[in-house]
């Protein structure tokens, strides 16, 4: 944007002022036309149109917000929540309280011939007088109740838009969707249309999302896009298309920090892929994880750690119990461990968090604990797919490490995930759980790697205050990933080392 507020590339396109929903409109409003900004009460109509002419007072540009359905005092308060000044916007109740006396009734024409008069010859003198560049007309609603009718609706609405054009305005129009739904008479007559949803869930906050229904001659961005209202006003977060972002990156192998689980890994992790760990809960998925993010902080690489399951507080103790100090790290800036409520978290927004990390802080490697709560944030299995599967595209071609947790049911025999992420994962690396002599242990396996040839062992797995130990192939036993093995042989376990050699 320039320093009167037009783009660079186009000095016909405005800011709405809200950065994020510029980049979905392409980069801003078209100048001197009109929008319609639609949604039900409560979805953010108001916060965004007065943001647009705060933006507007920003760059010098005199605003107006022309209101019928609240008063200039509830607009004040609405800006003081933000901390907003409206002081350089100029207020317009077009219903004031002498209009609501009793006694300005008459009998004689129609009340609502008059009031529409009325209130479209209000709007034009305040205009004329004013003389802005931006305008908020608030709302539509009530101007359809007064003209009572579709057609006087429609030429009312008409002559508006053709009389703001003659004035050089900018102009949103407000309207709370509490016409029919099949009627369609605002989207046609308006230059763009944004429409603004909220959807409250059987448990957690509400969930607000944006469309850009129609935007004549702008190549804009398609689809929903989640936003949410903030002190300070609504923050979008775009829908993220993994095609846009592409980065040179040299494809290495990076080490996890483990000799054995590089052995078994063909090499290590490759850079700009995804890991999936995958078994039963308390097998050490988080463990090995944590691991390899420290491998990646030795290397000199920013790792974030996005946590879904357990609080920060208790996976710093059990990194410590374990000879992981993660607290150093968390102080140099170089791991950032992200405690995520997931029933407070739209799924644009995690992607816009994840994309911060990426494009601002410079993270190489990222891991998501766990995909069965990040799932529990999604409306379905089907888009939390086609989520992660954008998500981890756009990571890989930023040549990114991630390494995603996915808990699964049971912990012997016959095991089952909440939802199958292997055909979008390069590595994937199997934790089970398995009873010998008495025992329930663990045993770890690379099922797949795309990148690497890698072993097809299975191999003991043990958690211990010395750290992670990875033991020899379990060749004599049979049955281990089901959880029920048959020993035929004298492979020894770590489990029947002395102490000593433990240590």
């Amino acid at each position: 944007m320039t320093s009167d507020g037009t783009n660079k590339d186009d000095p016909r396109t405005i800011s709405i002022g809200i950065p994020d929903l510029d980049n979905i409109l392409g980069g801003g409003l078209t100048a001197k036309r009109s929008y319609l900004l639609e949604g039900t009460p409560g979805s953010g109509k108001t916060t965004i149109a007065l943001q647009f002419l705060l933006e507007g007072a920003l760059r010098g540009e005199r605003g107006l917000y022309i209101t019928l359905s609240e008063t200039a005092a509830e607009l004040r308060e609405v800006a003081l929540s933000h901390n907003w000044d409206l002081s350089e916007i100029e207020l317009f109740e077009l219903v004031s309280g002498d209009g609501l006396d009793p006694e300005a009734e008459q009998s004689i024409l129609e009340p609502s011939e008059v009031e529409l008069g009325e209130t479209i010859q209000g709007v034009m003198e305040c205009v004329d007088r004013l003389r802005p560049s931006r305008v908020v007309f608030d709302s539509l609603s009530e101007m359809r109740l007064l003209a009572q009718n579709s057609l006087r609706y429609r030429r009312q609405i008409l002559a508006l838009k053709q009389y703001f054009s003659t004035r050089r305005c900018t102009v949103l129009m407000l309207d709370d969707r509490s016409s029919d739904p099949g009627d369609l008479q605002l989207h046609s007559i308006a230059h763009g249309v944004i429409t603004l949803e909220q959807a409250a869930q059987e448990y957690g906050s509400e969930r607000r999302r944006l469309r850009v229904v129609k935007m004549r001659g702008v190549k804009y961005r398609g689809g929903y896009h989640d936003f949410v209202i903030e002190t300070g006003g609504v923050a979008v977060f775009p829908r993220l298309i993994a095609a846009e972002h592409h980065t040179q990156f040299t494809e290495e192998l990076a080490s996890t920090g483990l000799d054995r689980l590089d052995q078994m890994l063909g090499g290590g992790l490759a850079a700009g892929t995804n890991a999936l760990f995958n078994g039963p809960s308390g097998v050490g998925k988080t463990s090995t994880a944590l691991k390899c993010a420290l491998s990646a902080i030795d290397r000199g690489e920013k790792a974030s750690y996005f946590l879904f399951d357990e609080g920060k507080a208790t996976l710093l103790s059990r990194a410590r119990s374990m000879g992981m100090d993660l607290g150093p790290h968390i102080e140099s800036g170089m791991l950032n461990v992200m405690q995520i409520d997931p029933a407070e978290l739209s799924p644009g927004e995690f992607a816009s968090w994840v994309r911060c990390a990426v494009e601002d802080q410079g993270v190489k490697f990222i891991v998501i604990d766990s995909l069965n709560a990040f799932l529990q944030a999604m409306p379905g299995e089907k888009y939390l797919v086609l989520q992660m599967h954008e998500m981890l595209s756009y990571l890989n071609q930023q040549g990114v490490i991630t390494v995603l947790i996915l808990g699964q049911h049971g912990i012997v025999g016959e095991v089952r995930s909440d939802v199958d992420l292997s055909y979008l994962s390069d590595t994937i690396v199997l934790f089970r759980y398995f009873e010998a002599r008495g025992e329930m242990l663990k045993a770890l396996s690379v099922a797949k790697s795309r990148t690497t040839p890698h072993e097809a062992s299975i191999r003991e797995y043990r958690l211990d205050a010395s750290g992670i130990r990875i033991g020899d192939p379990l060749r004599d036993f049979e049955g281990v990933l089901a959880g029920l093995p048959a020993y035929h042989g004298t492979t020894p376990l770590m489990a029947a080392e002395p102490a000593a050699a433990k240590a």
